[in-house]
C-alpha cells in the first residue's frame, strides 16, 4: 500500500555555488553522494537531483525536512544507473516509527536548467 509520495524540482545552477564551497555540499550530502560526483563532469546536476531526492522524501513523509539530517537521506545507483533512495540515523527512525517496514522508490531526471525527483513510500505487507 502507497502511504506517502513526494516531488520536488531543484534549479540546476543553484548548486554550482554550492560545488565550489565544500562546507556546504558536506552539510547536505553524504559521503557516498560526494565520491560519486567526484567522478563525474556534471556534478551540478548530481547534486541537484539528489538535493530534490532530499525534499521528496521529506514530502512523502509528510513533514518536510524537519527531524532528519538531509545526510542520512542518500542516493546510490546499480551497475545500470537505476537510482535507490538509502535511509540511515534520524531518517531511518523517522521512516520506521510512521511506517514500519517499508519500500522507498525514487525516480530521478534532470534537464539543462532543472533536476526532478519523485519518491514512493510503500509500505510492506
Amino acid at each position: 500500500m502507497i502511504v506517502g509520495i513526494g516531488t520536488d524540482i531543484a534549479k540546476v545552477s543553484r548548486f554550482e555555488r554550492w560545488t565550489k564551497d565544500p562546507p556546504m555540499i558536506c552539510r547536505f550530502f553524504n559521503t557516498n553522494e560526494m565520491n560519486t560526483a567526484k567522478s563525474m563532469q556534471a556534478s551540478c546536476e548530481h547534486y541537484a537531483a539528489r538535493f530534490a531526492a532530499k525534499e521528496a522524501f521529506g514530502k512523502a513523509l509528510g513533514i518536510g525536512l524537519a527531524g532528519f539530517s538531509l545526510r542520512d537521506v542518500y542516493i546510490t545507483n546499480d551497475q545500470n544507473g537505476k537510482p535507490a533512495l538509502n535511509v540511515c540515523g534520524s531518517a531511518q527512525k523517522i521512516l520506521e516509527s510512521m511506517y514500519g517496514d517499508c519500500y522507498v522508490h525514487v525516480s530521478l531526471t534532470h534537464e539543462k536548467e532543472y533536476a526532478v525527483a519523485f519518491v514512493i513510500i510503500e509500505k510492506k505487507d
